[in-house]
């Protein structure tokens, strides 16, 4: 098994890698960001602090289909390409490398009198004294380097689109907020409410609140050095920083793997690209979870391995798999509100064959029969004992008959 990794920490980022920038601290607790089997010594602080191989091509061997096995070539920063055959790969180069630079998005931006640049080129605030400077983007690195900004900037302006929530560190008794609001039980309760993606930031609300950064809506297009937002109010600046997310990149797959949409994989479980007739290849770490994405990669990467040694086949467990598949599309039906709204329905849900009809009660593509077609599920099948017999064994006699 090969792993794609690089780990680096520079002034100036690399085309195609992670940048880091000087002031970056991890938004999770690192009892959270601990792999299950390696807790983290005692003396690191809740919320820490922030080899180089290139590769070039990972490609299937001509034996793929019967053995699965595939060459990876790689390049050392001082060294000769190496080319090697390996059983298994897991990808987890991470999806922080390829800036999205939305551009045609900002019409004026070429003609910008300014400078203007991704926050993956952003190190730190050097260079920025005195400047007027506003943040396109409200994500947690458009937070943190509009608040680093401010500290040395003459004005920062944060632009967003929709504004978002945004929560500390420190929780409920001085505990990370991370480790507070994270049993099971919170994420029952909290599945009763809408959700939102949070901006972890300690220091952005007192920010704001004493003028250093100004919150601004959605930017509608550049003026030589003015900016115009779309509540119609302008504001010259000297610097702009897209805050503005990343484009998954697999440069040294084949492209016929890139199988990508937008910022989309697809990918099975968002792990394994199912158009391999070997299942050999894995992606691990490119999910965006509501905390640490350590324990979501080990998982990941856990399942991976037994696969890769087809302890676990991908097979799946019908009812689960198609309501997981059926919460992404809005259609899983919801047996709590069904007992308050139609006791009866949600019974014959619950205690009934789940048939396909139970996914077109609500959401998306909704079919007016579907109560029916729910009810009468079983009755039009012939039973090897008879009609009689079939009746007999229904699981429960509430299901019986049409409503």
């Amino acid at each position: 098994m090969y792993c794609l990794y690089f780990v680096f920490l520079q002034e100036k980022p690399e085309p195609g890698r992670a940048n880091i920038y000087q002031s970056v601290v991890i938004n999770s607790s690192k009892e959270k960001m601990a792999f299950s089997d390696f807790p983290p010594p005692a003396d690191l602080p809740n919320n820490m602090h922030h080899s180089e191989t290139s590769v070039l091509s990972v490609r299937q061997t001509p034996d793929f289909a019967a053995t699965g096995r595939w060459e990876v070539e790689t390049e050392m920063t001082e060294g000769p390409r190496e080319t090697h055959v390996f059983d298994a790969v897991i990808v987890c180069t991470g999806h922080f490398s390829h800036p999205h630079l939305p551009l045609s998005d900002f019409p004026g931006i070429e003609s910008f009198e300014g400078r203007y640049f991704h926050s993956w080129d952003y190190c730190n605030a050097e260079g920025l004294q005195g400047k007027r400077v506003v943040v396109i983007g409200i994500g947690n690195s458009g937070g943190d380097i509009a608040v680093d900004i401010s500290r040395v900037a003459e004005k920062v302006y944060l632009s967003t689109r929709s504004g978002a929530w945004v929560v500390g560190r420190v929780g409920q008794g001085g505990l990370p907020g991370d480790i507070v609001g994270t049993s099971r039980l919170d994420m029952m309760i909290q599945e009763l409410f809408p959700s939102w993606i949070p901006v972890v930031s300690d220091d952005l609300p007192a920010r704001i609140l004493s003028g250093r950064v100004q919150v601004k809506p959605n930017v509608k297009e550049f003026c030589g050095s003015n900016v115009v937002f779309v509540d119609g109010s302008i504001d010259e600046v000297d610097v702009v920083v897209f805050a503005t997310g990343y484009n998954y990149s697999f440069p040294f797959l084949p492209s016929a793997l890139q199988a990508k949409s937008g910022y989309r994989l697809r990918l099975y479980k968002h792990v394994f690209p199912p158009a391999l007739s070997q299942p050999t290849l894995a992606v691990v770490g490119f999910i965006n979870g509501l905390g640490s994405i350590t324990p979501l990669s080990e998982m990941q990467a856990r399942w991976a391995t037994r696969v890769f040694k087809e302890r676990n086949p991908l097979q799946v467990d019908y009812i689960p798999y198609l309501d997981s598949v059926a919460e992404q599309v809005g259609v899983r039906p919801n047996i709590l509100w069904l007992m308050l709204k139609d006791p009866r329905l949600a019974l014959q849900v619950l205690l009934g064959p789940c048939t396909p009809y139970q996914y077109r009660l609500s959401g998306p593509g909704q079919w007016d029969g579907a109560r029916d077609a729910i009810s009468l599920s079983g009755s039009g099948c012939s039973s090897l004992s008879g009609p009689e017999w079939y009746q007999n064994q229904r699981p429960d006699p509430r299901l019986d008959g049409a409503p």
